[in-house]
């Protein structure tokens, strides 16, 4: 399988979390909940962290375009 990118291009190999439970996530930067929805976000991690939770937050522009910005 190729390994994705992450926001600045790098390669990330989803092999590191294996064994994990990571929940996934649309994000838009934009988005009238964008800031309650990080915030709950960050505390969900925080309380899970430690027993392998993890949070992968993929940008997303098809919902009414609210992700507008590039990679830079």
């Amino acid at each position: 399988m190729d390994p994705y990118k992450e926001a600045r291009g790098n390669d990330v190999d989803l092999s590191i979390y294996k064994g994990k439970v990571f929940l996934i996530v649309n994000v838009a930067s934009q988005c009238g909940l964008t800031n309650s929805n990080y915030t709950e976000l960050s505390q969900l991690y925080e309380k899970y962290k430690n027993q392998g939770f993890e949070i992968l937050a993929f940008p997303c522009n098809q919902f009414g375009a609210q992700e507008p910005r590039n990679n830079e």
